[in-house]
């Protein structure tokens, strides 16, 4: 099992969350029904599909540990293959470990940090 899930977030809605104490997800989040993660292994291949060229994003990691039930690892509904995870509440900020910036790269794909899958 993962130790660590990933989302990515728009930095302005990162510093809401911030102010709130929790994230309450993305426009597409709210209308799914719950969070969006991925794993470290997933987390590259997201990017490129879901948020390609948007360069305003933060990378938030997040501690399956700290989640409890509401977090599921269930099948995606785009055709991709894999367990997802998705998280069925707001995410606390006392779950997050790190949230890192995620500008693009010259190439126009997203700079991970060093050491990252």
């Amino acid at each position: 099992m993962e130790s660590h899930i990933y989302t990515l977030v728009r930095r302005a809605d990162w510093a809401a969350a911030e102010r709130a104490g929790e994230y309450a997800g993305s426009a597409d989040d709210r209308r799914d029904g719950f969070l969006h993660f991925s794993t470290a292994a997933q987390l590259r291949a997201t990017a490129a599909k879901h948020r390609a060229g948007e360069a305003d994003l933060v990378m938030v990691e997040a501690a399956v540990a700290a989640l409890g039930d509401a977090l599921r690892f269930e099948p995606p509904g785009s055709g991709r293959a894999g367990l997802f995870p998705h998280l069925y509440a707001a995410l606390p900020l006392t779950a997050v470990s790190r949230v890192v910036p995620l500008p693009l790269g010259a190439d126009g794909l997203h700079v991970f940090p060093e050491g990252f899958p």
